[in-house]
């Protein structure tokens, strides 16, 4: 993920009452070091191994929502605002949710596309997501 998509997601969710997780990947801090465009400290949470943190949450009764194409996903527009503590798991851009991740999602939510276009920029498909789970869109 580019420095500026977690900058973007950052935002996003200082505007949502939202955090941001991500994992302690080597180039990481530095993006949300320059991405950071808030004033003042943002919420971030550090999953050092992603699949035991999602799966530590997810056992403390937090839902876990992926953003995938799936034969089981809800359209974006079906998405209720959410009413308990929820994740919204993003995947690479091109490769999505890993797969030894899907198994840790409760429910999936796909983002319909009209254009050629197989995906959105992972900032902008997250942005979506999190005003629809804020009961914003």
């Amino acid at each position: 993920m580019h420095g500026a998509n977690l900058g973007t997601l950052l935002r996003t969710c200082d505007a949502v009452g939202a955090c941001l997780a991500v994992p302690r990947l080597p180039w990481v801090p530095e993006a949300i070091r320059r991405g950071n465009t808030l004033r003042q400290a943002a919420c971030v949470h550090w999953a050092g191994d992603p699949l035991k943190w999602l799966t530590e949450q997810r056992s403390a009764g937090i839902r876990v929502l992926g953003v995938e194409l799936a034969e089981d996903a809800i359209r974006l527009a079906d998405l209720p605002m959410t009413r308990q503590p929820t994740i919204a798991v993003l995947g690479h851009e091109s490769d999505g949710i890993p797969p030894e991740a899907l198994d840790l999602l409760d429910q999936v939510v796909e983002i319909p596309m009209i254009g050629t276009g197989a995906s959105l920029n992972v900032a902008v498909a997250g942005s979506l997501v999190l005003y629809k789970l804020a009961g914003f869109a």
